[in-house]
């Protein structure tokens, strides 16, 4: 008797294709755009805050003062008189103090609007950076007017 030999390659069986509709890439685009929109129109919504690192913290505004309530971020504080304008590109703004040119604090801020308060008083807290040409550079956290 002759043993049938099983094949070792039998032929696969054909594949039946997934077809969709003509539309459906369509409808996906519009899906996506949509959710896209909704997604910015509710984060839009939100009250305005900061995220930072081990929290959150809240963008405060009075009369007098205005910025971020997180002093762990925004340490170090300086005084004085706020000018338009940098140093070789370093700093938006400069804040004149007493004890002469040595003593001015260069100033960005990534949350204030500092052109607000040029020519005025002021008290800032912010967090001091390296800086090239500026002996002191800032970007500043939270404003408070001075009188």
């Amino acid at each position: 008797m002759e043993e049938e030999k099983e094949e070792l390659v039998h032929p696969l069986a054909p594949e039946k294709k997934l077809v969709l509709p003509k539309f459906m890439p369509i409808l996906i685009a519009v899906l996506l755009i949509l959710a896209g929109i909704g997604t910015g129109f509710f984060l839009s919504q939100k009250q305005l805050s900061i995220f930072l690192p081990g929290g959150k913290a809240k963008i405060i505004k009075t009369e007098k003062m205005i910025g971020s309530t997180d002093v762990k971020t925004f340490r170090d504080q300086a005084e004085g008189t706020l000018e338009k304008g940098g140093i070789d590109g370093e700093g938006t703004h400069k804040l004149i103090r007493t004890g002469g040119e040595s003593q001015t604090a260069y100033l960005t801020s990534s949350i204030i609007n500092l052109d607000d308060y040029i020519g005025k008083k002021v008290r800032v807290w912010g967090e001091t950076f390296a800086a090239q040409k500026a002996s002191w550079l800032m970007d500043v956290g939270r404003v408070e007017e001075l009188d």
